[in-house]
């Protein structure tokens, strides 16, 4: 059974399958366009059809490094088991995507048992950040966890009352801090909130934060330490949010934080937007940082799981009709 075959069996049944398909729908039908120019002009792997898979690649944004990783490993089974067609290429051009990334992390894993879960959620301005955290807010709510909130982005015009509006809905408590005040006041004042009420989960929406902008990272920093003095080894998971729609950009973006703070995992919001869905794996390959969550509409269930297969399987969706 070829890879892509496997693939399919192993997704087949999976919650999200359709979530997964429309949300990856710009990448795989851009896919498909390229690998049906590039099958036009096959007739083996040489300099210059590499050449033209790097572009492809370069194209669905999946960075120089780790494109440059694909075409080597390409070139070199080549030279090991010639490659009769263009859709064995194709299918190893997934299969080492799938190689790249390795296998998924788990996502949140309640370290915590016996307080407060607490995840701090990072990021740029414009990055998804508040409404990423909304639609963690009833993610965690609709799994029967006792969540709250903390609006810590005070800098922001909007996005205090932004997180409460949701808070409201979901029926959720949100700690709000002061518009252009100390945010970690308001990180204090939602864990201890977190801990006199048995919260299960707290979830902190911080201020985005600009790469130029040195104190702005210097206080990600003091924030990190004024929560780990509230509740003992936290803050659990850390979690960068990349809008999906940046490109490229999301890779400097993240490397700026990790200088700043111990992110653990990605989220990656409108990725229903972008037609460059090849950002994941370049995330996996040159940051080794999992992506937990993605998120591919505006619904509040819209962010979903992080799977490598179903991924992998949304945008080879693009590939039935050149490999078969």
């Amino acid at each position: 059974m070829s890879f892509l075959k496997k693939l399919k069996a192993k997704v087949t049944g999976k919650d999200y399958q359709e979530q997964y398909l429309s949300g990856f729908k710009k990448t795989s039908d851009s896919l498909r366009l390229s690998a049906k120019n590039l099958e036009k002009n096959f007739k083996k792997v040489d300099e210059v059809f590499l050449e033209q898979l790097m572009i492809m690649l370069l194209e669905s944004d999946i960075g120089f490094e780790t494109a440059e990783k694909i075409v080597n490993e390409l070139r070199q089974y080549d030279k090991d088991y010639i490659i009769p067609n263009f859709k064995r290429v194709m299918e190893f051009v997934i299969e080492s995507m799938a190689n790249i990334y390795g296998e998924d992390d788990n996502h949140f894993e309640f370290l915590n048992e016996e307080g407060v879960k607490v995840i701090m959620l990072v990021g740029v301005n414009g990055s998804g950040k508040t409404t990423s955290a909304a639609k963690l807010m009833q993610k965690y709510q609709s799994e029967g966890h006792k969540v709250a909130a903390v609006a810590a982005d005070t800098f922001r015009a909007g996005a205090i009352e932004q997180l409460a509006k949701w808070g409201e809905r979901l029926n959720i408590p949100v700690i709000k801090g002061i518009e252009n005040g100390d945010p970690s006041a308001a990180i204090v004042d939602g864990a201890r909130f977190a801990k006199e009420n048995n919260i299960d989960v707290l979830i902190i929406d911080t201020a985005g934060r600009l790469q130029n902008k040195k104190n702005l990272m210097n206080e990600l920093e003091k924030m990190k330490r004024v929560l780990a003095r509230e509740i003992e080894t936290s803050p659990h998971a850390v979690w960068l949010v990349i809008d999906s729609t940046t490109g490229q950009n999301g890779i400097s973006q993240a490397s700026v934080f990790l200088e700043a703070i111990d992110v653990t995992g990605i989220i990656l919001s409108k990725m229903d937007g972008t037609a460059k869905g090849g950002i994941i794996i370049a995330i996996k390959h040159i940051l080794n940082l999992p992506v937990v969550y993605v998120g591919v509409g505006e619904k509040a269930d819209d962010l979903i799981d992080f799977d490598i297969d179903s991924y992998l399987n949304s945008i080879a969706k693009g590939l039935e009709n050149v490999t078969e």
